[in-house]
């Protein structure tokens, strides 16, 4: 009964987390309200069938090492203390041994529980950060922009973040020319992001009101101006890319000119070996053809 109890309370525990979790991830008070999204139907059929399936490999091996001990306990009521014994040294062997995958398997039971992630859902695991498609107790499949798909071992996530979660926020910093009147670009950037919002193609893909940020930076080429706009999170790549063009187009009719601003980013191995086989930045411009000939003519010291 004791035992019943406990797996009842576990049980019921976990079912509570998943649902508070399905609640706050898509903002509704009622799951039912998910039953149209086919996502989430994937997303539930995944996490049941992998609690499902730990929850039963766990209640077969609790269920046979009773069996075992009862049997043992009536068969040989003298030989009990020395299997427990031996069955307690080489529980401590096997757990010494695959404690990296028993760490794995724990973790990617919270995971699935908590439903950090699921999925579909873009993520950034510290290890490789992609689209997951698929979702193990021991293992996480994900699948990267270059179509690279890492296998993530549960037990080496130390942190999570979810891309897919509730909403997401488009950032767009826009370089202005520094002579440029900044108030007016301003004015024509806000502008040109409300009508984005205004937009029955848009409007629905926009959680608030765009905000201008203002002056990020200022260089001696460049003044950045800041733009926030809080969208879906699924939608977020798609609205900066669209107000992105707008804002180009809105730039080039007011006859505004984006200064060439020169970058470099390296990444990953290639981007290291990149950088550290490169030259030192030029302080100055490269000499010509006349100037190599006219240091070469001009005689030294010492010339005769």
């Amino acid at each position: 009964m004791l035992l019943r109890f406990v797996l009842i309370f576990v049980i019921r525990r976990v079912v509570n987390r998943v649902v508070s979790g399905v609640k706050k991830r898509h903002n509704v008070d009622d799951t039912r309200e998910l039953e149209a999204s086919p996502l989430a139907a994937v997303r539930l059929v995944q996490r049941t069938r992998s609690l499902g399936s730990v929850f039963s490999n766990g209640a077969t091996a609790i269920i046979v090492a009773v069996s075992i001990l009862m049997i043992f306990a009536v068969a040989a009521p003298g030989a009990t203390g020395a299997f427990a014994l031996i069955t307690a040294a080489v529980g401590a062997g096997l757990g010494f041994g695959a404690q990296n995958i028993v760490r794995d398997v724990l973790n990617g039971i919270f995971i699935v529980s908590e439903d950090q992630l699921g999925i579909g859902d873009v993520v950034d695991t510290g290890l490789a950060t992609g689209v997951v498609e698929d979702v193990g107790i021991r293992i996480t499949q994900i699948r990267d922009v270059n179509g690279t798909l890492w296998f993530v071992r549960n037990g080496e996530i130390l942190r999570l973040g979810n891309m897919s979660y509730g909403w997401a926020r488009a950032i767009i910093d826009l370089a202005v020319p520094y002579d440029a009147d900044v108030d007016a670009i301003q004015a024509r950037i806000l502008e040109v992001a409300n009508e984005l919002a205004a937009d029955p193609k848009w409007k629905h893909r926009i959680i608030e009101k765009p905000a201008l940020w203002g002056i990020e930076s200022i260089s001696a080429e460049a003044v950045v101006v800041r733009l926030v706009v809080k969208t879906r999170s699924t939608a977020k790549d798609d609205v900066a890319r669209e107000l992105r063009w707008r804002l180009k187009k809105a730039l080039d009719e007011m006859g505004v000119r984006l200064p060439a601003l020169n970058s470099i980013v390296l990444t990953g191995f290639d981007g290291a070996a990149g950088l550290r086989s490169s030259k030192a930045n030029r302080q100055k411009p490269p000499a010509s053809l006349d100037d190599v000939a006219k240091k070469n003519a001009t005689p030294t010291k010492g010339d005769g």
